[in-house]
């Protein structure tokens, strides 16, 4: 069984005393599983905070039951705590060399050169060690490509339609991926996980917090918008080859036409919204989907590797009346970054990634540094597994490119490319991405400076609970996938 670390967790419960808690065997059954693949809980789960909130209907009356799978997310129960005499790259300024940050409830209640300790708190020594924010991926599938990587479970792209609108990856999300607990080894505490790019819209995005669950809602992060999938260029045009669009004018088309459709629902369920008179509008949940957008309810990330292409789609959001949250990958951001920083538009962008298909063929290692002193609000994504849980290493990697062309890039500035910058991009920079007081303690006790490979993630908290503890690989998640087939804890090592 798993569990956090016993300097901040509630009592571990064995089977015995569980078995004295339940009424059923039905119960009992249940419990049994929860708890193979979970860190302890308290027996009694933590009033609902802020951040447990089920997500508000999205658009009033305008969609029955808008929301229909809440987040039924709770955060892990955890003391009182204060991290001392630790580099802290905040995310928020320049880092405090020998600063403390305390956590109570989950919550940051304060950061400096010292703080005072609550009553009660664990004391975690940081010396000679950096602090971070948790690290936010804007771009994965884990969960929905699950591994292993076998064509059962691949679920990200719906490649039966060009625009596919009414489909939520979060249906394709397995919780057991065993690349989960990966994830969060590297000290991602943030995924947005969206639908493939075969399409032209692939359906909506999921945030989750990666934490252990038995469903997908146990790791949504609460109150966090859906995002809209839409993907520019070959992949699209090499899918539907036969079928169509096989050519950039055809998928700007397809784009046009769907918005078009949207509009008219967007409208028609408005007007019934306001007059309430008669029978509702017939339900089309594509349609649902796409009038939140017009509706700024759902933020649109936009797969898009040519500077053309996407001049093209900020012209049709502007025809259609809808904001582009990102451009996503965004090989060439660095010929329009003045544009995008103008419209608000974010870059989730590769360090070096680039010239692996002619959509591609004009990628710099410098885009992000050229992005970024732009003024565009960069975020390194993976789009890969692997990737994701060295993200602080792609970054460096960014920090280094920027440099060398004569771009200074100090750890400070790349540190928000991978915290308050993607929270930013999923909406989220109100509770997450940076350590300032009043946020989520989502943080990462790093072994010496994050930038560095021979640096390894050692504590990783979410909400203020400890979920990884490198020092003790008995406390470790392990998915009930891994059960039998990985041979040990120490299989958890990246």
């Amino acid at each position: 069984m798993f569990s956090v670390d016993r300097a901040h967790r509630a009592p571990a419960m064995n089977f015995a005393g569980e078995l004295k808690l339940m009424k059923s065997s039905v119960v009992l059954i249940a419990l049994v599983s929860a708890w193979a693949c979970a860190p302890a809980r308290s027996t009694q789960a933590p009033s609902p905070k802020a951040d447990s909130t089920q997500t508000p209907g999205l658009g009033g009356r305008s969609v029955p039951n808008a929301d229909p799978f809440p987040s039924t997310y709770v955060r892990f129960p955890s003391a009182p705590m204060v991290i001392r005499n630790v580099n802290i790259l905040t995310a928020a300024g320049p880092m405090i060399a020998n600063g403390a940050v305390s956590v109570v409830d989950g919550k940051i209640v304060a950061v400096g050169a010292s703080v005072e300790a609550p009553a009660g708190a664990i004391v975690v020594d940081g010396t000679g060690k950096y602090l971070t924010p948790g690290l936010i991926d804007t771009h994965s599938h884990v969960g929905a490509g699950g591994a292993p990587g076998t064509q059962a479970n691949s679920d990200v792209n719906e490649g039966t339609n060009p625009s596919t609108p009414y489909v939520w990856v979060e249906h394709s999300v397995w919780p057991q991926d065993p690349q989960l607990p990966r994830e969060l080894s590297g000290g991602v505490t943030t995924l947005q996980v969206l639908p493939g790019s075969a399409n032209l819209i692939g359906g909506r995005s999921t945030v989750l917090k990666v934490v252990p669950a038995r469903t997908v809602q146990q790791m949504k992060f609460p109150g966090a918008k859906y995002g809209l999938k839409m993907a520019c260029g070959e992949n699209p045009k090499r899918v539907y080859a036969l079928r169509g669009p096989s050519t950039r004018m055809g998928n700007v088309a397809g784009y046009r036409a769907a918005w078009v459709t949207a509009e008219v629902y967007r409208r028609r369920w408005d007007k019934w919204n306001k007059e309430s008179k008669g029978d509702p509008p017939v339900r089309d949940l594509g349609m649902e989907t796409l009038a939140e957008v017009l509706r700024g309810n759902i933020l649109v990330h936009n797969h898009c590797y040519r500077a053309d292409e996407m001049a093209q789609m900020i012209d049709i959001a502007k025809e259609f009346g809808y904001k582009i949250r990102a451009f996503h990958h965004g090989v060439e951001v660095y010929k329009l970054a003045d544009i995008l920083a103008r419209e608000q538009i974010g870059g989730s962008l590769w360090a070096d990634w680039g010239s692996f298909k002619m959509e591609a063929l004009d990628g710099i290692k410098a885009n992000v540094a050229l992005s970024d002193r732009a003024g565009v609000r960069v975020a390194v994504h993976s789009d890969d597994a692997s990737g994701s849980q060295r993200l602080t290493q792609e970054a460096a990697k960014a920090m280094a490119a920027g440099n060398l062309a004569g771009i200074p890039v100090s750890a400070e500035q790349a540190i928000k490319w991978v915290t308050i910058n993607p929270a930013w991009q999923l909406g989220l920079d109100d509770r997450i991405g940076s350590i300032e007081t009043g946020k989520n303690a989502d943080l990462v006790l790093w072994s010496g400076n994050p930038f560095s490979v021979y640096t390894r993630p050692e504590k990783v908290w979410v909400d203020g609970a400890m979920l990884y503890n490198r020092a003790d690989p008995s406390q470790r998640w392990r998915t009930d996938f891994e059960l039998g087939f990985v041979p040990s804890p120490e299989g958890m090592n990246r």
